[in-house]
């Protein structure tokens, strides 16, 4: 199956005002995310990730090797029109309310009005910002703002999602939203790419990782497996009297080949789930707050079921016939056009060709003429309807 993004050898060099090469942002990347994959980009600051994240998007020329995103240059368009991207810094425009925002970037996708309308509605209730869809960005705080730039990520419903830092800025219960979308998001078949320094986070939603460091990656590979220690095991169970937590500790020691001490302690919640049970507490007892609330999960447009292979197969096998039949179509059209078009020049003519005939008999008329005649006006008279006929058929003609 064709990756989604590919980098082969991928390197970026930044140069001086001189054009000499000054930095080296990135050396030699090879990677690959495919489809339904949530892909984690880690590394401290000044790594390459944002260089990374930048060639992915076609905003960089890269000094050497290959990226490729859906098989194709990331600066194609049609390439760009499946990519949703969130910045970590979402610099919209401050005059705009959450309405008018989504509206825009609409547009800036060509999708219909009532489309348009459709999705902003169901972007807007799911992250979180029912209340103030009227206010202007400018009034937001940052989390706020975090939540519509996710919203303009997804207006076109992408194929590919970059997130680069998707958490900052957002408040336990945003970020909690926001991992379970990216969830929904991988079950319905599509792509995540995201850089993140919570790894928390990254731990608990990412399928795969890649570490960089000094513009190079040190380490790829699926999350559980990089994070399995054989060495060490852990086991919950209930809570035990003194007498019976010293024989559990005497058991683990008699089988353990290892010398090392047997650590019991009490069990503790995370402070994240503790912090999420005081807030769902606040809202059953109808807390009323000014902020951001609670999504409703992902939007409708968002969550569309995953095509069968199958099905898909038969899609294309369709639109292939489809395509095809229109082009035996087109073609048969351009073969009769030149006939009809040669017809109606051969009409033309006749046309013109009466006109002179009559236009010379006038002329000969007149030359022969030296005295007025009687019925002279009569048949000049004539002569002028059979011209005007002539020349009010070629117009007709010509308006056709």
């Amino acid at each position: 199956m064709q990756p989604v993004i590919q980098t082969i050898e991928l390197t970026k060099d930044y140069k001086d005002f001189w054009g000499r090469g000054h930095v080296r942002a990135l050396d030699g990347l090879n990677l690959e995310a495919h489809r339904g994959e949530v892909f984690g980009l880690l590394g401290p600051n000044g790594s390459g990730k944002t260089t990374t994240v930048k060639l992915l998007l076609g905003l960089l020329f890269p000094t050497r090797g290959v990226v490729r995103v859906f098989g194709s240059s990331p600066r194609e368009v049609d390439v760009k029109e499946r990519i949703g991207y969130m910045p970590e810094e979402s610099h919209l425009y401050d005059y705009l309310n959450a309405r008018e925002t989504l509206d825009f970037f609409g547009r800036l996708f060509g999708l219909p009005r009532s489309e348009r309308r459709s999705r902003t509605e169901a972007l807007i209730d799911m992250v979180g910002l029912g209340r103030a869809r009227n206010r202007a960005i400018g009034e937001f705080s940052k989390g706020m703002a975090r939540r519509i730039g996710l919203a303009q990520a997804l207006i076109n419903d992408p194929d590919l999602l970059i997130l680069d830092e998707p958490t900052t800025g957002l408040d336990p219960i945003g970020s909690g939203e926001m991992k379970d979308l990216i969830v929904t998001l991988k079950e319905r078949g599509k792509t995540i790419f995201l850089c993140s320094h919570l790894l928390s986070d990254v731990e608990q939603i990412c399928d795969r990782i890649a570490i960089l460091y000094g513009g190079k990656m040190r380490t790829c590979g699926r999350v559980n497996e990089l994070l399995t220690e054989d060495s060490r095991m852990l086991a919950a169970i209930p809570p035990l009297p003194p007498e019976g937590l010293e024989e559990l500790k005497k058991t683990i020691r008699k089988y353990s080949s290892a010398d090392e001490s047997v650590e019991i302690t009490a069990s503790e919640r995370r402070l994240e789930d503790f912090f999420l049970g005081v807030v769902k507490q606040a809202k059953e007892e109808r807390v009323a707050t000014a902020g951001a609330e609670s999504g409703t999960g992902a939007a409708e447009f968002l969550k569309a079921d995953e095509q069968q292979p199958e099905k898909l197969v038969d899609d294309l096998v369709q639109e292939g016939r489809k395509r095809a039949k229109q082009q035996e179509e087109a073609l048969r059209e351009e073969e009769a056009e030149p006939a009809v078009q040669e017809e109606g020049e051969e009409e033309d003519l006749e046309l013109i060709e009466q006109l002179s005939t009559a236009e010379a008999t006038k002329d000969k008329e007149d030359e022969e003429s030296q005295e007025p005649e009687e019925d002279s006006s009569e048949e000049s008279s004539d002569d002028e309807q059979v011209r005007s006929d002539l020349l009010e058929e070629l117009v007709k003609k010509g308006k056709k």
